[in-house]
């Protein structure tokens, strides 16, 4: 399957859309961790799909909360899915634990509770930003574990408005 990209400059640096022509389908940081390198070929393109995340994201920079007005289809396992659906119930400026999370997954689910694959599976989310994985923190106060890099975990709660003075980076 030919995926489509677009490159978008933001205030974290370089940003990399994928689509399939109809969804959003990534989402990844410059430098990003599992960079979605997953699709033999590229082709780049402007679509309409491309000019709604832009606008989205233009709207992000600027301190607003956006809602999202396109499609989105991250490619991931079930469990992933669940995880990543769970990402888009934090609200704008406000942070959850890798625990409470865990434990929403649980109850959820009715397995036991493993922060580790929340945390993998976090870090295997394939939209950054929009499905706002840098809005999980460590239970102790630790600003740990984002793909894209803790330098921009920290830019983008406190653009937010996140009040970080409870939070270290480790």
């Amino acid at each position: 399957m030919c995926q489509y990209v677009k490159y978008v400059h933001s205030p974290i640096g370089q940003l990399t859309l994928a689509s399939d022509g109809v969804s959003l389908k990534g989402l990844w940081i410059e430098n990003q961790k599992y960079y979605g390198n997953q699709w033999k070929s590229f082709v780049e393109k402007d679509l309409p799909v491309f000019n709604k995340v832009e606008r989205w994201l233009n709207d992000y920079f600027q301190g607003k909360n956006p809602q999202i007005d396109f499609q989105i289809e991250p490619l991931g396992t079930a469990f992933q899915q669940k995880v990543w659906k769970q990402l888009l119930m934090i609200p704008y400026g406000k942070v959850i634990t890798y625990d409470a999370l865990a434990t929403i997954i649980a109850d959820e689910s009715g397995k036991k509770k493993c922060a580790q694959a929340i945390g993998q599976a976090i870090g295997h989310n394939p939209i950054s930003i929009i499905i706002p994985c840098h809005r999980v923190v460590g239970k102790n106060g630790s600003l740990t574990g984002y793909a894209g890099g803790i330098d921009k975990k920290v830019f983008l709660l406190k653009m937010e408005g996140v009040d970080l003075t409870s939070f270290y980076v480790p």
